[in-house]
């Protein structure tokens, strides 16, 4: 009676396992069913002609290439700080519509100031910056002993002499209140526009790099303050006039093209805002893959429409 039992068990186990054997062997029958077939087929008709045999190597080929081909490569992750307006609008442009075709996946920082966004790619909280211009970023690396570098240069903001009191620069009377922009190269820019326009002149050879001691006269004895640039387009409150960065003048409701005063020009004007990387990263994939978009026709396009000559594309 026992042996019976046992029998039976083993009976039970054999025949399991027989059965997952026969499942793969009735695989590898079919298989060789299928080898078989073709070979007698080929026996019958005679050997395959050239047509044929290179029809079979090719599908061979695709199947094998199907078989083996990699998984959906994962796009690539890039953090990017910008000021909002306009590079956040161009960075959004870029994301929405030409980002994922080209296998980017990027993340928009927002920035309201001219120091943070360089401060944060340099301590690695960002792979990239785009809201200045060389000049700046020259500066800001001296001052900070930063290796930040630019590889494209994207756009240009013509700077622009705004008020909210008066219409033309004749009007401008003696004493007049002046805000320009507080850091060293936007401030230089700005006083060689106020000289530009004939208010001041400054020393010989000073260019867009003078300061308020550099001026030679002041015909109109104007009262130049320096303020942070964020703050310029809250000034025209207090001020006669007030020169105004280009992105600080769109945040705030203006038109440089429509509403400004006078405008730097755009011709050789060596101000064009740059995207900025860490040194040694210059060639990273994704920052290559976002140069390439940033300098697209349709960013060229969507900047033209855009802004209507109040920013305008540098490539």
């Amino acid at each position: 009676m026992k042996n019976t039992v046992r029998n039976n068990t083993l009976f039970s186990r054999t025949q399991h396992a027989a059965g997952h054997k026969a499942t793969v062997t009735g695989i590898l029958i079919l298989a060789v069913l299928v080898v078989l077939t073709f070979v007698l087929s080929a026996c019958s008709t005679a050997a395959a002609t050239p047509t044929e045999a290179a029809a079979t190597v090719a599908a061979t080929e695709a199947a094998t290439a199907v078989a083996t081909a990699e998984p959906t490569k994962e796009p690539i992750k890039i953090k990017v700080g910008v000021s909002p307006v306009p590079h956040g609008d161009i960075i959004n442009f870029v994301k929405e519509n030409l980002a994922a075709a080209a296998g980017l996946d990027i993340e928009v920082v927002e920035f309201t100031d001219y120091v943070q966004p360089n401060l944060a790619l340099a301590a690695g909280e960002i792979d990239a910056n785009f809201f200045q211009h060389v000049p700046y970023l020259t500066d800001f690396n001296k001052e900070h002993n930063l290796e930040l570098v630019s590889v494209a240069a994207i756009h240009i903001e013509p700077l622009g002499i705004f008020s909210s009191k008066i219409k033309s620069l004749d009007e401008i009377t003696d004493g007049a209140v002046v805000a320009i922009p507080n850091d060293a190269t936007n401030a230089g820019r700005a006083l060689s526009l106020l000289a530009a326009n004939g208010l001041i002149t400054l020393k010989d050879g000073v260019g867009v790099s003078g300061t308020v001691a550099d001026i030679v006269t002041n015909p109109k004895n104007l009262d130049i303050k320096e303020l942070e640039a964020a703050q310029l387009v809250r000034s025209l409150e207090d001020t006669t006039i007030s020169v105004i960065n280009g992105n600080y003048a769109l945040e705030g409701g203006l038109s440089p093209a429509k509403d400004a005063l006078a405008l730097e020009s755009a011709e050789n004007n060596p101000y064009a805002n740059v995207l900025v990387v860490n040194k040694g990263h210059e060639n990273d994939e994704g920052v290559q893959i976002l140069i390439k978009l940033l300098t697209s026709p349709e960013v060229k396009k969507f900047i033209e429409e855009k802004y209507s000559g109040s920013v305008i594309p540098a490539f």
